[in-house]
């Protein structure tokens, strides 16, 4: 068990100053956001809330990348919330997100604990952040059948020609894609049902690496977390029931491995693919965060090559 190097854990920093309510940490994949975040909330009496769009998932751990040992503090778990809360197989969105992460927060608030949101889903993060409007949209059955006669090239043409894509993984995957159309037509035909936000006033910090190190550290991980079992992972998904398809739905290191496993290709173009594709999801990540920069999310970067107590020290630091 790996515990991270803390001395005398104590509440430092309580209550939050100013306006604030809630702290958020944010970053690309492979930067230690998790493990910055569970230092931080073991020392200002924190809990922290996960926006990944894939941690929610059961049993799917080695490819979401949990890394639960974060969680541990000097052998003293930090609170989480939204993580594991569904089953492998179903379609979980942000609507729903907001709805639990609403949820998570008053119950963090009420318990006079602070929130620490921490994840880099862009568009969760975005969500919560700015304050979307958004609708529970139900499935439309006519419309899937429609959309279903079509390829998936001319399926995104038409989900471009709605506007700005809410979401760049939306065409990634072909019933992405059309789940996308289906919200943007019932989004055009039903008035916006507003989600019961909390008042969110949330300070900001984003962990940045050089892009030759960050790639390094993509392939470092890779390596590790194929080491660690995701090929087995993927074989158990797959014998629990769910297919392929499904399983690719669920984003890059399971799209591939699964690829791997079915024998659609070796594992050295297993690696090759995802190690590649990951490393362009990274830089579509930060293409993300500069976007709520210019919309007005104030981002406080820090440089990812600190250690964990530097990052923290920077944190503290603003938070005076």
């Amino acid at each position: 068990m790996r515990f991270l190097p803390l001395a005398n854990v104590q509440i430092i920093c309580r209550p939050l100053p100013g306006m604030y309510n809630m702290i958020t940490i944010l970053g690309p994949t492979a930067t230690g956001k998790t493990r910055l975040a569970a230092q931080l909330a073991a020392l200002i009496d924190g809990e922290i809330i996960s926006a990944d769009s894939r941690q929610v998932y059961k049993g799917m751990d080695i490819g979401t990348g949990k890394d639960l040992d974060d969680y541990l503090v000097n052998g003293k778990p930090v609170p989480y919330h939204l993580v594991d809360i569904v089953d492998p197989g179903y379609e979980y969105n942000v609507f729903e997100f907001l709805r639990d992460f609403t949820t998570a927060f008053n119950s963090v608030r009420k318990n006079d604990k602070i929130p620490v949101l921490c994840g880099g889903t862009g568009l969760y993060l975005d969500a919560v952040l700015r304050g979307y409007q958004m609708n529970e949209v139900p499935k439309n059955k006519s419309l899937r059948e429609h959309l279903d006669k079509f390829s998936h090239e001319e399926l995104i043409k038409k989900l471009k020609q709605y506007g700005e894509l809410h979401n760049t993984t939306d065409i990634t995957d072909r019933n992405r894609t059309i789940r996308a159309i289906e919200i943007r037509e019932y989004e055009k035909s039903n008035p916006e049902k507003i989600v019961g936000l909390p008042n969110t006033e949330s300070v900001n910090f984003g962990i940045r690496f050089e892009r030759a190190v960050i790639r390094e550290r993509i392939t470092a991980r890779l390596k590790t977390r194929l080491k660690e079992g995701m090929v087995d992972e993927v074989q158990r998904l797959l014998k629990s029931g769910l297919t392929p398809d499904q399983l690719s739905f669920y984003g890059l290191e399971y799209r591939y491995v699964t690829q791997f496993v079915t024998g659609e290709i070796s594992y050295d173009e297993m690696f090759r693919l995802l190690n590649t594709a990951i490393h362009q999801f990274a830089k579509r990540q930060m293409t993300w965060f500069r976007r709520m920069e210019k919309k007005g999310v104030k981002i406080h970067w820090i440089d990812g090559q600190l250690n964990d107590e530097e990052k923290t020290a920077v944190i503290l630091n603003e938070l005076k």
